[in-house]
Parts: C-alpha cells; structure tokens; sequence
C-alpha cells in the first residue's frame, strides 16, 4: 500500500515523541540534530536497513557563502547576495526568489553550525569553479564523497542519543480536523505495524525519482533515461501533500548529470571537463558547450547515437581527477581507457581516428583563439593537451527531482489558502528546491544545499511547534 493520509485518530500509539522526522539522508539527519539542540525529543524513522539515500550517492559537496572555511583559505565572498545571484542566473530567473534567498541565507550557519556543535570538518574547493558558480564555494568534508558525509552526520546524531529506527517505512499520516498530524504509522519489511505520535512531522523523504508513473508524469524528456539515484524516492512527500491539499512548485525540475560512467554507474567528476576536457558523441565529434552545466547535459547525451558519449581528457587532468574517489573506482574497475598518441586512444575506445584528431584540432584552435567554438565555450586558459591521452564512455541520467512541497521561511509545508499547516515540515527532495521548472536551472550542488539548509530550518521550527 502506497502512501497515505487517515483523517481520523489513532486507535492506539506504541510510541510517542515530539519530533518525528521521516527520512534518514543529510535533510533529516541535520532536522534531528537541530530540533534535538533545541530541547526536543526526536525519533527518526528510516526505510533502509542502514541510512543511506541520494545523500550517499552525491559527490557531497555544499554550496555556501561568506563561511568561515571561505575565509580561511582566502576565498572572498562576504555575502548571500552573490549566491542568490548566481542561482536566479543559472534558472534564468525562473526559481522561486525567496527559496533562492532563503536556501542562500540559511546554508552558511547551518555549515558553520554544524563544524562547531558537531565537529563536522569542511573543506573548500578552491581549485576549479563549478558551472555557473562565480566564487570557489564549494564545502565537502575531506573525504570528499557523499558517503563520508553522511557517515560524519550518523555519527553527530550518535553522540546527540538521537534514535534512529531503520527498517521502518512511513506510511500512514494520521490527520486531525485542523489539519494537524497526529501521528504516523510505519511498516517493517514482516508487514508489522507501528504508531509514533508526534508533536511535529519533518519530511525529509527525497522527491520522486524512483517512481517511473511520476517521472513520466512530470518529466517525460528523461522517463527512459538511466536512474542513478535512490530506489526509495518513490513521491510519498507527493501522496501525502495530494491528499492533504499542499501547494507543490516545479514538479518538472531535476538534477540531471551528463557524466555517469557506462555500464559502470560511477559518477565521473565535471571538473574534468570544466578544466579543459571535452566529450564527444560514437562519431568523434563534440555536440555541445560542456561548460554550460552537468544537469542539462544529461540531455544532450542522451540525445546522441546509443544515449552515450565520450569525456576525452589528457594526463594532465587524469592526475588530477584522482583526488576524487570516484574517478579512482572508475579507474579501478576499467572504466578508464588511455592512448599514447590521439589513434592510440581511438583504437582504445572504437572512435573513428580522423574524427578525433580532427576533434582535437578543433579544440587546439579554439583554445589559441583562431576559430571561434560552434557552441559558444571558451577554452582560453587552459593548457594545451598533451599525451598520453584518457577517456570514459558515460550516459546521461536522471540523480533526483527539484521540485515538491512549497514550503515558507520557517520550512513549514504549506496548504491551501496560502497558509501553513500546523505542525508539519519538509526539506530537501520532498520540498520545492532551488532549481526552477527545468534541467538546466541546477546550480552544482543544489540537491545538498536545500537538504541542509531547509533541514536545519526545519528541525528548529518543528522544535519550536512540538514545545508549544
């Protein structure tokens, strides 16, 4: 049975905690810590048998303003309003402008916050820009994965005594008359049954990603593309906020990447091609401006012969990719082919010789400023590539939706009428994001920025609702 709302109350309740918190991923693990630190008891319900989610899956890297760990490394960037700027420029003005300002205002002190209440170490990226991104503002812990993320959060919830029930899939909201949650009742994999009451409700269940009737609901250019994200964001933010009258706002946005390794599904970094490397189509040839963003080129992948392409790089930017640990899985497990010379690395990979050198002799050009590139990007200041050279075949692919629940500035979900339910929160994939109704308004980093930030939101406000 799929997820749903009973408009009556409980016949019983085998628990009962002031905040319950519906998803185990970044969004819930920092709701959990911040409504703990404001004096509520929490309990948070998880349906794997371990945490893990599209935060697991991410490269774990936070976009973030006028922090510390900025200014530590000499980064200038003294305040939200550039970032806003970048993220309304990346969604041409179409995201929501107090989201934007919101998510903008918000990530810094909830980074900064959690470095200091919960020891969680950030670092800076300061060597490459991410499309889109006009300061080095980019945050990862030194790891820099998604997994180590996430396991430095189940650690701080650890040592806070925040509960954490796995197995435990949230399926029933049980609704008073106003419109208030009165409790939730989860599944276990035997089909047992439990009801937590709870004083406040955060949703932090991710979007719809996994769920192939919604995905071609909404976003049918990418419905038979390639899903690289997790099987449990199956919409229950969706079912649930369609059954109790909520606002939703740009259901057609999402995360896109145009750089999964294929068949190996390991997520190849951009960097690689925002530091000079370039991907071409089964011809040889280049198809698009690659400096444009990650997201909207999982179209443009797919939209060439076999939904496939090549990252074509040399050793230079081979080195430096293995400072990502995804590159090196993708290395360890053969997803790397490498070529002395430009036909080395034809024969390596089955491009057609002259194409490529052709390819190559194109970019030389573009780079020097003798020709000017078909698809409008500069590779002025990059070196010239030199031998041996590297290259991937990857595809493009779905990572997670964009939009969701409209929530307000205390990360209330919002009903009908303009006006907040009472007790209910969301953040992260279950709320409306950042990026706009389209692919190409995702700003690198989007997905983590307004799990965090709407997730520290929205655990100091449940906090607030559940003590009264």
């Amino acid at each position: 049975m799929s997820a749903r709302v009973l408009r009556e109350a409980p016949k019983h309740l085998d628990v009962e905690t002031e905040v319950l918190v519906i998803g185990g991923g970044a969004c819930g693990l920092v709701a959990a810590l911040r409504a703990a630190a404001a004096g509520a008891e929490v309990i948070v319900v998880e349906r794997d048998a371990s945490p893990s989610g599209s935060t697991s899956m991410s490269s774990g890297f936070v976009p973030a303003p006028a922090t510390r760990y900025q200014r530590a490394v000499g980064v200038e960037d003294d305040s939200p309003e550039c970032f806003e700027a970048d993220l309304m420029a990346k969604s041409k003005g179409l995201s929501d402008p107090a989201l934007v300002r919101l998510a903008a205002t918000t990530i810094g002190p909830a980074l900064e916050w959690l470095g200091e209440k919960h020891r969680v170490e950030w670092l800076v990226l300061d060597d490459f820009l991410y499309p889109g991104h006009t300061r080095f503002r980019m945050h990862t812990v030194p790891e820099k994965t998604g997994t180590a993320l996430l396991a430095r959060l189940l650690a701080a919830v650890e040592a806070a005594d925040i509960p954490i029930v796995t197995e435990a899939r949230a399926q029933t909201l049980y609704v008073a008359e106003d419109n208030r949650i009165t409790a939730v009742e989860i599944v276990r994999p035997d089909g047992a049954r439990e009801i937590i009451g709870a004083g406040a409700v955060v949703l932090s269940c991710n979007g719809f990603g996994g769920n192939r009737d919604l995905v071609r609901k909404h976003i049918p250019d990418v419905a038979d593309g390639l899903y690289y994200g997790h099987e449990g964001n199956e919409g229950d933010a969706i079912f649930w906020g369609e059954a109790l009258g909520c606002e939703f706002k740009h259901l057609s946005g999402y995360q896109g990447h145009g750089s999964l390794a294929h068949p190996h599904g390991i997520l190849i970094s951009w960097a690689l091609m925002m530091e000079g490397g370039f991907q071409v189509n089964t011809e040889g040839k280049r198809f698009s401006n690659e400096n444009g963003g990650y997201s909207e080129q999982a179209v443009n992948v797919l939209a060439q012969p076999g939904g496939v392409a090549w990252n074509v790089y040399d050793d230079r930017l081979h080195l430096f990719a293995q400072g990502f640990p995804d590159y090196m899985d993708a290395v360890s497990v053969g997803a790397i082919r490498e070529g002395e010379t430009i036909e080395d690395l034809a024969k390596a990979t089955g491009l057609p010789a002259d194409a490529l050198a052709h390819t190559f002799e194109e970019v030389e050009k573009i780079r020097r400023g003798e020709m000017i590139d078909p698809f409008g990007r500069s590779f002025a200041g990059k070196p010239v590539m030199v031998g041996p050279y590297y290259a991937v075949r990857v595809t493009g692919a779905l990572f997670h939706t964009q939009g969701g629940l409209v929530i307000d500035d205390r990360a209330r979900v919002m009903g009908g009428e303009g006006k907040p339910l009472p007790n209910l929160l969301a953040g992260g994939g279950a709320a409306c994001g950042v990026s706009g109704p389209d692919v190409s308004g995702y700003l690198s980093g989007n997905g983590l920025l307004t799990a965090i930030a709407f997730g520290y939101l929205a655990g100091e406000t449940a906090a607030g609702i559940a003590r009264g």
